[in-house]
């Protein structure tokens, strides 16, 4: 439909006929809806008009606990019998921890509500920033055996004692001398190549004659054929049994049977007779077990000391002790040959201590 047409406002009569009434129309209506429903809602008291709901839903609550408490037919048929334990189906297992995670978390957040002073209807400040809960926790990083820094021995020094050097000397040459020997005595590898050796032809034939001809071995086929026909050709000649042979042969299963038993029961009281050497030997071994499990703790505990636990493909390999030769100590600061490890040092002490993943030897090329 179209606007609708203005009308003429030319003298006071049609200005009169022309004049909108809606908004008394509206006031009216609505003055006449207030009164049915019990007066307007600007003159009511605030508490007629808002109220808390203190109490909670137990329709909605009870339905989803009666239907959390299905159970399925198969446990059902399986539950008759006392005998056969039902198994568990997967919806039901997600059932039960929720269940017992809704509680579990309705309790912390009730618990956190009332230690922050908030109302029972569950409203909260959001602008509050006491009592905020983010759930996010921190992993703690298991702290090292070995130490950040490590303390060389006194013969590593710029200037050691006589003595000390020596020491220091000794356990690198110990370490060299180690490594020396692990290659010479360790398994040797698979050649890829076998030498060999030509064979003449007159060995060649002294080969082939002490490995037998084709014709002496069709030979001893032949013979096993021949002897296999024989034993073919023979008649087979079944014998009668008679009730005195089985009479004979009931006997001796009866006379086995009451030896077997009598010898189980005789071993069953030897048993019997030994049990404080059973227990005794069950002690040691119970002992011997436990000193075994210390053992391996104890050397763990050594093994961690010296080198971190396996992280990758590489073993860690420690650096050589860092000691000057007898010829190489100058006994003065300024006359030392500079040698920058400070960074090996400390990549070593973080693949040492099991921040950093060992990696494999590689040389210059």
């Amino acid at each position: 439909m179209g606007k609708k047409a203005k009308g003429s406002r030319k003298g006071k009569k049609a200005w009169r006929a022309n004049i909108s009434t809606e908004d008394i129309d509206d006031y009216f209506e609505k003055s006449t809806k207030d009164a049915l429903s019990g007066g307007p809602l600007t003159e009511l008291p605030s508490e007629s008009l808002f109220y808390v709901d203190k109490s909670s839903d137990l329709s909605v609550k009870r339905k989803i606990e009666k239907h959390r408490e299905k159970v399925l037919r198969c446990d059902s048929l399986l539950q008759r019998n006392s005998f056969v334990k039902p198994v568990p189906s997967s919806t039901q297992k997600k059932s039960k921890k929720s269940r017992k995670e809704a509680p579990a978390a309705k309790d912390a957040v009730q618990g956190l509500l009332k230690e922050d002073g908030v109302s029972d209807s569950g409203m909260v400040d959001i602008w509050g920033d006491e009592g905020e809960h983010t759930g996010k926790f921190k992993k703690k990083s298991k702290p090292s055996i070995i130490p950040a820094v490590e303390v060389e021995p006194p013969g590593c020094s710029f200037n050691p004692a006589f003595e000390s050097h020596q020491d220091s000397l000794a356990c690198a040459v110990a370490d060299e001398m180690q490594k020396i020997y692990r290659h010479e005595l360790g398994p040797q590898p698979i050649p890829f190549m076998v030498p060999g050796e030509v064979v003449d032809e007159e060995d060649a034939y002294f080969l082939e004659a002490d490995n037998g001809s084709d014709d002496d071995q069709q030979n001893i086929e032949n013979k096993d054929e021949n002897g296999d026909n024989v034993h073919e050709k023979r008649p087979s000649i079944t014998k009668k049994v008679t009730r005195v042979e089985l009479n004979k042969r009931a006997r001796r299963k009866e006379k086995l049977r009451t030896e077997a038993e009598a010898k189980k029961v005789e071993q069953f009281s030897k048993e019997i007779d030994s049990l404080p050497d059973i227990i005794q030997e069950i002690a040691k071994d119970d002992e011997e077990k436990q000193r075994r499990h210390l053992r391996r703790i104890v050397a763990k505990q050594e093994r961690l000391k010296s080198r971190p636990p396996r992280l990758g493909r590489h073993k860690f390999e420690p650096a050589p002790v860092q000691v000057l030769l007898s010829e190489e100590i100058t006994g003065s600061l300024r006359k030392l040959k500079g040698c920058s490890t400070l960074a090996r040092d400390r990549f070593k002490s973080l693949e040492k201590r099991g921040l950093v993943v060992p990696s494999a030897k590689s040389g210059r090329k």
